[in-house]
């Protein structure tokens, strides 16, 4: 089944190159190690999935190109056509002249109604294109204006025309310290958003993949095109073709489908992370060898203690119910993380790979308890290398890896929005635009705040809902406002409720009361 990937911004497009580029590299590699046939079938099953065909013979992408500045998407069409490997549609582009300059409300409120029904005729002319439409894979950033609130509006209007199609957002978590200053702002609003139209988000952050690139990559200067193609090989890596069963040998027909059901067992719980291994450069590789064993194992503390490479992996986290003692001597004041799984995913690619035990993955203690470890945990193999290396596996990840970075965006979303006093906001935002929204940032950032302290003060370990509520509460008094809030639970699954009555009405802000109606985003930790 087809998969149209919809790129968005400059970030967007320059991945979405990277991906398609790596795609194909990797299915005409004669570096695969298997069989003639069995390789023509991992190409014809890769080409299905990404690419048509023209009557030339050069496969076209099957991507629709959005940006508001022309730039980037030349600089993509043209380094995809000098390829000579393969290129995109010649009317599957749409540009402007006129950025968002950052400002996520004129992505979402400006370019996103001026440009609607443009952007998707596109899009579904390339759905038409497809005999059997698996789903939408959309690439953007969270901290411009285009990718994130032109990509917020149109996931959003996805949703509207295509409810039965499935719509995965590849989302790239910005800099701690980046150069877009309301970045903060533009990441809430967007994942705001997303949560609601989208059916899961695959999460990239900028500053573990730049990490990769310095300590495992040795790249000593760091450039964009350096990180996408590490982000590229990620998610190649997933989207490649995998065997439907243990004892198949036939490819997977609905990737995405397939993805989404073994991944999010809940349309609550969609946030879900990526972990190679290995990475490194071409020269140390020259002198490496892999083991399943030892893959696995470092694959498997990865996760556990939530590492992003295996590179400074901490080996004294342990599952809390394994029953094995802490290694060496640690202080009792020592916060050793644990991160809980929802559910996992492990695929394998390379040689020997059936014989690859992956039973450390079914721990019942690796998991919160109302999913079962059956359950939770699938694995897809191939004996078909990836890229270059000989065995790797890959770990997608539905867990409790985004609660630090997100508290950490929140607080600094949240001073930010204090510091409008002093003029802050002013100097860096489009007035007009922003002050229909001043209510919706404040709300949401104020919830997203209080709520995490307080299940973080319980230690409730999954996280488990971002939902967006839109109502007039900014006017409410504090007892209203819980009122209302609490009427929520209605609609909520049971598992929530005890969360939503940890909010005392002492904790609920007090606002001005306003015409506009607030955005109220609520951050449940299960």
């Amino acid at each position: 089944m087809s998969i149209v990937t919809v790129q968005l911004g400059q970030c967007g497009n320059q991945i979405g190159f990277e991906v398609f580029d790596a795609l194909l590299r990797d299915s005409h590699s004669s570096q695969g190690l298997c069989s003639k046939r069995e390789n023509e079938a991992y190409q014809t099953s890769c080409k299905e999935r990404f690419f048509s065909e023209e009557e030339n013979g050069v496969p076209i992408a099957r991507a629709v190109l959005v940006d508001m500045e022309p730039k980037v998407i030349n600089q993509t069409l043209s380094k995809a056509a000098q390829s000579g490997q393969w290129k995109y549609g010649q009317h599957a582009c749409f540009c402007q002249k006129q950025g968002s300059g950052n400002n996520w409300a004129y992505g979402y409120s400006v370019h996103g109604p001026r440009h609607e029904e443009s952007i998707m005729n596109l899009i579904r002319k390339e759905v038409e294109k497809c005999d059997s439409f698996s789903g939408f894979f959309i690439i953007m950033s969270m901290a411009g204006g285009t990718g994130s609130g032109l990509g917020a509006f149109v996931t959003q209007n996805l949703q509207d025309q295509y409810p039965n199609s499935l719509k995965m957002n590849q989302i790239i978590w910005p800099y701690g310290t980046g150069e877009v200053i309301v970045q903060n702002y533009n990441s809430i609003l967007t994942l705001s958003h997303l949560y609601r139209s989208s059916d899961a988000l695959l999460v990239h952050e900028n500053d573990a993949v730049h990490k990769i690139c310095a300590k495992l990559m040795n790249i000593k200067q760091i450039s964009f095109s350096d990180i996408n193609q590490v982000l590229a090989h990620q998610l190649g890596s997933v989207f490649q073709p995998t065997y439907s069963a243990e004892s198949s040998f036939h490819y997977r027909q609905n990737p995405l489908g397939d993805l989404m059901e073994h991944l999010v067992p809940h349309p609550e719980f969609k946030m879900l992370s990526v972990r190679n291994i290995p990475h490194m450069s071409e020269n140390s590789l020259a002198y490496s060898t892999f083991t399943w064993a030892g893959l696995l194992k470092h694959l498997r503390q990865m996760l556990i203690s939530n590492a992003k490479m295996e590179e400074g992996i901490d080996w004294q986290v342990r599952p809390p119910l394994s029953g094995l003692p802490p290694l060496g001597k640690m202080s009792l004041s020592k916060d050793l993380h644990f991160n809980t799984s929802i559910a996992n995913l492990v695929i394998l690619r390379g040689k020997d790979v059936q014989s690859a035990d992956v039973e450390g993955f079914k721990d019942p203690a690796l998991y919160t308890s109302w999913l079962e470890p059956v359950n939770a945990f699938n694995v897809w193999k191939t004996q078909r290398a990836f890229s270059k290396y000989e065995k790797s596996a890959v770990l997608v990840s539905n867990s409790q890896f985004l609660v630090k970075p997100l508290d950490t965006i929140v607080k600094k979303a949240w001073n930010m929005f204090a510091s409008k006093k002093d003029g802050v906001q002013e100097r860096t935002m489009n007035s007009a635009l922003w002050s229909g929204l001043d209510s919706s940032v404040e709300m949401s950032l104020h919830w997203l705040h209080r709520l995490s302290k307080l299940c973080s003060a319980a230690h409730i370990p999954v996280i488990l809902l971002l939902t967006t509520v839109r109502s007039p509460y900014a006017s409410l008094e504090p007892e209203s406002l819980k009122s209302c809030l609490l009427q929520l639970m209605s609609s909520t699954p049971a598992c929530v409720r005890s969360t939503l009555a940890l909010i005392a009405p002492a904790e609920l802000p007090r606002t001005s009361p306003s015409p506009n109606p607030a955005i109220l985003t609520v951050l449940v930790i299960m």
